[in-house]
């Protein structure tokens, strides 16, 4: 079977997906990973393997920049001390917490005697970035205040930047190509900086040019220009092209607040972008998981999962106490569904098989990321809308989840 002929059926899957929770009270990203798990343990159709080249080139800019292009732009603006607190030092700090407490607790466990520091800081680093793609889809539907669903999609836009810098910067520590942790900041900073300069930029001509158009088929070339234009230049120049996606969109989301942006016919085709984009990217998340691999590393990957959950748990608790006493505090509650919604996804599958082959424990790392993953989108997807309404965020609707954008 051609991979065209793959590509269609899977779209010919996600449909039937989408019709099915329209029935079923199940996320739409959840009900793609489990039809993915079923396609690959059935080997029905070959699996398309999610490779970092077709993650970068094809799903990356286009769902990144439709988060930016429809993100509350007012919300972010109010509240970006606490989502960029969340995307950077929140990810620093879960890094530093997985990278100490790991190795101990695999070596109290026997899983594997000789797992050092900087292997648990590679897993910690490409580990740390939350998907909540899921979550904030059922946020949507379910009318969740919009303040908190901002914070968690704001929050995932910055940290997949973040974690792909500081996993590209902590593998060269591991391997020996950079000369010390020291310089894992410094060079942070750079590479988001000129990501975000770079985004600016061309997210602000690209802006200009459409307040100066009526034409939607000439918006909607533009945009997708901005999108996939800023990734490349940044990652070209060795900058983050996930920070420049996220700047081009952000600018471009301001002048559309405005009145001057993309309009219906635009705004319809990144809709129809993310959702194509996040069905084929959840059914090969899917297809990429072999499940008696998994079961055979179960232990680990519970040990791993626990502490990213509890790592997740404690930087949620460190920004809720630093925002108590100002005005931008947040309730209880909501803090709880911050910390329950911090999903895995796509990302850290597909960074974790860039390791290098002769990489140490590449094969326990490779099933630790793949089981945390799939535990978090299964166990923390399906109880998620559970959680809101049992703390009174959300009351539970009476017609069964419909949207699957």
């Amino acid at each position: 079977m051609s991979q065209e002929t793959a590509f269609i059926l899977l779209f010919v899957v996600a449909t039937g997906v989408a019709l099915a929770v329209r029935v079923v009270r199940v996320p739409y990203t959840v009900a793609l990973v489990l039809a993915g798990l079923v396609l690959g343990a059935s080997r029905l159709i070959p699996a398309p393997h999610l490779t970092k080249d077709l993650l970068f080139s094809v799903f990356l800019p286009g769902l990144i920049f439709e988060a930016a292009l429809t993100i509350d732009a007012r919300q972010f603006r109010d509240n970006w001390i606490m989502i960029v607190a969340l995307a950077v030092p929140g990810v620093v700090v879960s890094i530093a917490l997985i990278t100490l407490v790991l190795p101990p607790v695999v070596h109290a466990f026997g899983l594997a005697p000789g797992f050092r520091w900087s292997e648990a800081l590679v897993f910690g680093s490409l580990i740390s970035a939350t998907d909540p793609v899921a979550v904030v889809s059922l946020f949507r539907h379910v009318a969740a205040p919009s303040r908190l669903t901002t914070l968690l999609d704001g929050e995932s836009l910055l940290n997949d930047g973040t974690a792909i810098v500081f996993f590209t910067l902590s593998l060269g520590v591991a391997t020996g190509n950079d000369s010390a942790v020291g310089e894992l900041l410094p060079r942070f900073v750079e590479v988001v900086g000129i990501g975000a300069f770079i985004g600016i930029v061309i997210g602000a001509a690209g802006a200009l040019l459409i307040r100066r158009v009526e034409d939607p088929m000439i918006e909607i070339t533009v945009t997708t220009i901005v999108a996939y234009g800023s990734f490349v230049t940044a990652q070209t120049l060795n900058a983050s092209g996930v920070i420049a996606t996220v700047a081009a969109g952000m600018i471009c989301a301001t002048y559309s607040a405005r009145g001057r942006g993309p309009r219906v016919a635009c705004g319809s085709f990144w809709e129809y972008v993310a959702f194509a984009l996040n069905s084929i990217v959840f059914l090969l998340v899917g297809l990429e998981v072999h499940l008696m691999q998994l079961y055979s590393y179960w232990l680990p990957i519970l040990v791993a999962y626990l502490v990213v959950s509890i790592g997740r748990g404690l930087v949620i608790g460190l920004n809720h106490a630093a925002a108590a006493p100002t005005r931008k505090r947040l309730p209880l509650p909501w803090s709880t569904v911050l910390a329950w919604g911090g999903l895995r996804g796509a990302l850290p599958m597909v960074l974790v098989l860039t390791l290098p082959a002769g990489f140490p424990y590449r094969e326990l790392l490779v099933s630790m990321t793949f089981g945390v993953a799939v535990l978090s989108i299964l166990l923390q997807g399906l109880t998620t809308r559970w959680l809101m309404t049992r703390l009174g965020i959300v009351r539970e609707p009476p017609a069964p989840l419909a949207n699957v954008g």
